[in-house]
């Protein structure tokens, strides 16, 4: 199995995990004398194994991360990389956007209100971030889909 695919299963059972908690929250509380729409102790032994089957993958995918390297870094590293970038310019967005509002004044007696930043050197470096972070991506997906998980 290719990294790749075990990371999609991954998300597919974190999904399937949150829809078995649903459906047994939907199913633990009966009116005396009915029955459930479903068995609870089924989907509470659906629900165990999915666990079961995550527990083993992010073990695995974890194990794969630390051991593999893309030309010459551990993938952990790429991944903190991505992850703290795109922290980074969710940030500068933020900030971009609260500069860039203008505030309106009816008449020239009022409080002028005017960016402590210059909105378009920020707006620059946050492009060339979100390029970087495109190419890193590129390079975790391709990695992905060319390593084989760790056993």
């Amino acid at each position: 199995m290719k990294l790749a695919e075990a990371l999609q299963e991954r998300a597919d059972i974190n999904r399937n995990i949150q829809q078995l908690k649903n459906r047994l929250q939907n199913n633990v509380l009966v009116q005396e004398g009915e029955k459930t729409a479903e068995e609870p102790e089924k989907l509470k032994q659906e629900l165990d194994a999915a666990v079961a089957r995550l527990t083993y993958l992010i073990a695995r995918i974890n194990l794969t991360n630390s051991q593999m390297k893309v030309n010459g870094e551990p993938l952990t590293e790429l991944i903190a990389k991505k992850d703290t970038l795109s922290l980074k310019i969710q940030a500068y967005k933020e900030i971009v956007s609260v500069a860039s509002q203008t505030a309106y004044r009816a008449r020239n007696t009022e409080i002028k209100i005017k960016p402590a930043i210059t909105v378009t050197e920020w707006q620059e470096q946050i492009d060339n971030m979100a390029r970087e972070l495109r190419l890193l991506d590129n390079k975790l997906q391709e990695s992905n889909w060319n390593i084989d998980l760790m056993e």
